[in-house]
């Protein structure tokens, strides 16, 4: 499996060990120990995920994540929006808003935005929405929207070793 997280590319190779996956990066081969996330949740690379069963707000959502032990994903690579889009069929909310100052986006780690998946004229702050979905349409775009809206919603946290 191939994931990229911060120009660091992981290749996991079974036949090297049953605990070990090697990191390739620079041309040094570095060994970490192989994570696992619990049931339920469903792996990328080192994030666990869980998609809800549930719809609410999108601090219904939030709070549900965080009794979790993780919180509302924060998606910085191609890789992870890609997989998040095949993860659900129906909108979904996402750990991304611009609550605290209109127009100024973050994530709910403190993160700045900085790649972007926007959907076409998105966003659009139509009537106040400050909350942000992956639309479940074939392009799986992002769409700011009212936080108050009732959505499933997408939770990650760190997998485990």
């Amino acid at each position: 499996m191939y994931c990229k997280s911060n120009f660091v590319f992981y290749l996991t190779l079974s036949s090297f060990s049953s605990r070990c996956s090697c990191i390739f990066t620079h041309f040094l081969l570095f060994c970490v120990t192989e994570t696992t996330c619990p049931d339920g949740w469903t792996k990328l690379c080192s994030s666990c995920y869980f998609l809800s069963t549930e719809r609410g707000s999108w601090t219904t959502g939030r709070e549900d994540c965080r009794t979790r032990g993780a919180d509302l994903v924060v998606i910085d690579s191609i890789e992870e929006q890609t997989f998040l889009s095949g993860l659900s069929n129906k909108n979904t909310w996402i750990g991304l808003t611009d609550r605290d100052k209109e127009g100024t986006w973050k994530w709910v780690d403190g993160t700045p935005l900085t790649v972007t998946y926007w959907a076409s004229n998105q966003p659009d702050n139509k009537n106040g929405e400050d909350c942000v979905e992956i639309l479940s349409d074939q392009s799986s775009k992002w769409n700011d929207i009212s936080c108050e809206d009732s959505r499933q919603w997408i939770c990650e946290k760190p997998a485990q070793p």
